[in-house]
């Protein structure tokens, strides 16, 4: 059965506390949490707390930057996803969610070595504890600070030659729903995917991510969603809103609205 989960960037403004017990109230299967939130509050309470509510980690948000594109060293940056990893083990986490890093002033295939390595060092933690590394390709009009990554064949390819069941794909709607003829590719990629990721788009991205209430935008996520359901994708489906559209939103309204939309795209 598929679970249905909310991502804490969608209720920015809310602590960790606030989203597990909103979520749970809602009716929400799992949460996707964000290092951050989790930080803020304290990871070994956050663990405790998760435990004694409903919600199981459909994901742990985020590793990467392994070009150095935010300051900080490539192995800083492969010790602080190590800790991640493990980290995503603590909290039972279908994925750990990995971006590369923007190319940060260095051809491509040397950015691409550079995640290559990173990704090498840490597999065998990885698969040590049972977590996914979940690549997530953006849409070019969004992607430069977060990685190089914007076409799906090319990063199914990086997937594909790590020759490892923990090395996955995010299939996420509002960067991948934009792509002519998405739905009847996706029997092909289901078998690689660790998360799925809801959002819509009223016009593709160009600059910062700007999504939209589910429904209210552009993108065939009743397609999507009925092509991964007849594929057999059984995991987890993210729903991660954030944006100019939807600044200072009533986030209960906002968030029983997304698991009402969610539901009727599941049903379709």
């Amino acid at each position: 059965m598929v679970r249905l989960s909310m991502n804490e960037l969608t209720t920015l403004r809310w602590s960790f506390d606030e989203d597990v017990r909103h979520y749970a109230a809602a009716g929400f299967d799992s949460i996707a949490v964000w290092r951050q939130k989790l930080s803020d509050f304290g990871e070994d309470k956050a663990i405790e707390l998760l435990e004694d509510s409903a919600l199981s980690v459909s994901a742990l948000l985020w590793a990467g930057g392994f070009t150095g594109s935010d300051g900080r060293s490539h192995q800083e940056s492969v010790e602080d996803a190590l800790e991640a990893v493990q980290l995503a083990a603590g909290l039972k986490a279908g994925a750990l969610v990995v971006y590369t890093g923007s190319r940060a002033g260095h051809t491509h295939n040397h950015a691409k070595r550079l995640f290559r390595t990173a990704i090498e060092e840490l597999l065998p933690c990885a698969e040590e504890c049972g977590v996914a590394l979940a690549l997530e390709p953006m849409h070019a009009g969004c992607a430069s600070s977060w990685t190089f990554l914007t076409n799906l064949d090319e990063t199914l390819e990086l997937i594909r030659s790590f020759e490892s069941p923990q090395v996955k794909l995010v299939f996420d709607a509002y960067h991948l729903g934009h792509l002519p003829g998405i739905a009847e590719r996706l029997p092909e990629l289901s078998p690689w995917i660790a998360l799925v990721q809801l959002g819509d788009a009223k016009v593709p991205p160009c600059g910062e991510q700007n999504r939209c209430r589910l429904g209210a935008g552009s993108l065939p996520l009743r397609a999507i969603m009925a092509a991964l359901l007849r594929s057999g994708y059984a995991g987890d489906v993210d729903i991660e809103l954030m944006g100019e559209d939807l600044e200072n939103p009533d986030y209960a309204e906002l968030i029983e609205h997304s698991r009402r939309m969610a539901c009727e795209l599941l049903k379709s």
